[in-house]
């Protein structure tokens, strides 16, 4: 039986963002979402989140380009001068290998992180996180110790096949940074199966990321294989908005548009796809 997940992240990140994935929750096919504890609309989107019980809702652990939800000054290894985390993911990935960044600052962060969607009365039902550093092995042993204390039961395994290209105009570095971060997401796989911890089959979305448009989610719904799959969106109100907030790039109407196309809806249908969340992952 094919199974998917279709889970948009960024949730608190901004108001826009927040209007988009509930949007695309209540006219479209997503049915789960990842909550920035730390986003500026987090208030927001919890509210948002409780409004639509049916939404599952896991946490979008974040160490770059947000701030923190600790004091900065108990983090230091993790901010600038500004209390804000380091802006791009790959000075950050040089800082951790080079032994810059601290390990018991990370716990601390991602800890209190969790402890605030929790407190918020979110039922969190998985964890991933912003550009996907929680497979880096020395953070997963975190990640790991935050599931068993939070009692959350499945975990965002970014592992996209190496071959798997889906009609994207990709770049060379794209491609090459997807293939790094497959390897790393498939031994993350093996750590947290052997934990007990649950995680989709398969995943799609690192080379299209933030560029999810309508023709590239149809192509993965038409090949999608007979287990459980995760198409990560990032759908959204208004580019001109949050691409002046943010740098990335991304087409957050196109996306928002793809979750709520009839024809996306009619490929599912005629795939004959079975909607889930993380939530039903983890206790089928």
């Amino acid at each position: 039986m094919k199974q998917l997940i279709i889970n948009a992240d960024d949730f608190g990140l901004h108001e826009a963002v927040n209007r988009g994935i509930i949007a695309g929750y209540t006219q479209g096919c997503i049915t789960s979402t990842s909550l920035i504890p730390g986003g500026q609309a987090f208030e927001q989107a919890v509210s948002l989140a409780k409004q639509n019980p049916g939404l599952g809702v896991g946490v979008h652990l974040t160490l770059v380009a947000d701030r923190p939800v600790t004091d900065p000054g108990q983090i230091p290894s993790l901010v600038d001068s500004e209390g804000r985390f380091i802006e791009k993911y790959p000075q950050f990935i040089l800082c951790y290998l080079l032994g810059k960044i601290c390990d018991a600052e990370i716990r601390l962060e991602l800890f209190a992180q969790v402890r605030k969607a929790a407190a918020a009365g979110i039922p969190i039902t998985h964890l991933d996180s912003h550009q996907h550093l929680h497979v880096l092995p020395g953070i997963l042993r975190i990640v790991i110790d935050l599931a068993k204390e939070f009692n959350i039961r499945a975990i965002r395994i970014p592992d996209e096949s190496y071959f798997f290209l889906g009609g994207y105009p990709f770049t060379a570095f794209r491609l090459i940074g997807r293939s790094g971060l497959t390897f790393l997401a498939r031994m993350a796989r093996k750590n947290i199966i052997r934990q007990g911890i649950a995680a989709p089959d398969h995943f799609y979305g690192m080379l299209a990321g933030g560029n999810m448009r309508e023709e590239y989610l149809q192509n993965i719904i038409a090949q999608l294989p007979n287990e459980t799959s995760e198409i990560m969106m990032h759908p959204g109100y208004d580019n001109n908005i949050l691409g002046q907030a943010y740098s990335w790039n991304y087409h957050w109407q196109e996306e928002l548009a793809a979750v709520k196309s009839l024809q996306t809806k009619q490929r599912l249908e005629e795939k004959r796809v079975n909607l889930i969340s993380f939530k039903e992952l983890a206790h089928g």
